[in-house]
């Protein structure tokens, strides 16, 4: 009878550490955001620019992360004549609690409907993925071997194996500890974009795991990919070794690929220092893969 009190007392001592925890992270994820109305971070949103009948871009934002990352990368693609789309994936800008209840699935899901509701309204639709968005583009383009063009910013397609191993392990720490501050360093190093930026700040357990689903499906797709890719990448990546992402980039099965490498920044390099160049590199392959008729507007053109 002891023995099952003491059980019982230790499960409910359990339980309140994981709750009273969860409230401390939840809480530590509200310090810089602030949800609308709609349950969604301020600031950090789907948006889309609109050109009704121009070539059209799907952007893809990283784990954890939220469109605002690919704001100015879509008001350049804008302002060179793309319809701009930029989803806010599933579990991502609102609640932790959302956030645990990810699912790699979902996150793919996600990815091929914004993919073809484009396609449905535009001749041409290239994809550019940020991150975990990279591996997500990666998806798409193995799975519409029409893709016109593919952009990889950081594309986070192998996990590092400490993270492996821990995220492997997240079934057995997560019953006491369901969310974890990142121990790899900082993913902008401006201070002013770091200010603003709009992500969790931590990870939960179930979103590791949709992550690694993700880096694991984009690898096994690697070889398949066919569309012409760019794929930029920093040399002083926090989270993505100069090898890793070299060994990625050999895998990719498309004969037209290029590798382009910037320095000064780290993983968000669509907002760290030196976005212009990378900016004005992703754009210029949009425009260049694009055919003359898909870069023949509507009269309908609209801006937002």
């Amino acid at each position: 009878m002891l023995a099952v009190v003491g059980v019982v007392a230790s499960l409910a001592g359990l339980v309140w550490w994981r709750a009273r925890y969860f409230r401390a992270m939840t809480a530590l994820t509200m310090r810089h955001r602030m949800l609308g109305p709609d349950g969604v971070v301020v600031g950090g949103g789907t948006f889309e620019l609109q050109r009704e009948g121009a070539p059209a871009v799907l952007l893809l934002h990283g784990g954890g992360d939220t469109p605002q990352t690919l704001r100015y990368l879509g008001d350049v693609l804008h302002a060179h004549g793309f319809h701009v789309f930029a989803p806010l994936l599933p579990g991502h800008g609102r609640t932790l609690n959302e956030f645990a209840r990810v699912r790699a699935a979902d996150l793919t899901a996600a990815a091929d409907e914004g993919y073809r509701a484009l396609r449905e309204r535009h001749d041409w639709v290239g994809v550019i993925g940020l991150s975990m968005g990279g591996a997500l583009a990666v998806q798409l383009a193995a799975a519409h071997r029409d893709l016109p063009a593919l952009g990889l910013v950081a594309p986070y397609l192998a996990m590092p194996p400490r993270v492996e191993r821990f995220t492997k392990l997240s079934w057995i720490w997560g019953i006491a500890l369901p969310a974890t501050r990142s121990s790899e360093g900082r993913s902008v190093l401006d201070p002013d974009e770091r200010a603003r930026n709009l992500a969790y700040g931590v990870f939960t357990a179930g979103a590791l795991r949709a992550l690694r689903g993700s880096v694991q499906r984009a690898a096994s797709a690697l070889p398949l990919v066919t569309a012409p890719t760019l794929m930029i990448q920093s040399r002083e990546d926090n989270r993505i070794s100069v090898e890793s992402a070299e060994r990625a980039f050999a895998r990719l099965g498309s004969p037209d690929k290029t590798l382009e490498w910037v320095t000064g920044a780290a993983h968000i390099i669509t907002v760290d220092f030196g976005r212009d160049v990378v900016i004005a590199q992703l754009a210029a392959f949009m425009e260049a893969r694009c055919t003359p008729r898909a870069r023949t507007p509507s009269a309908g053109d609209s801006s937002p």
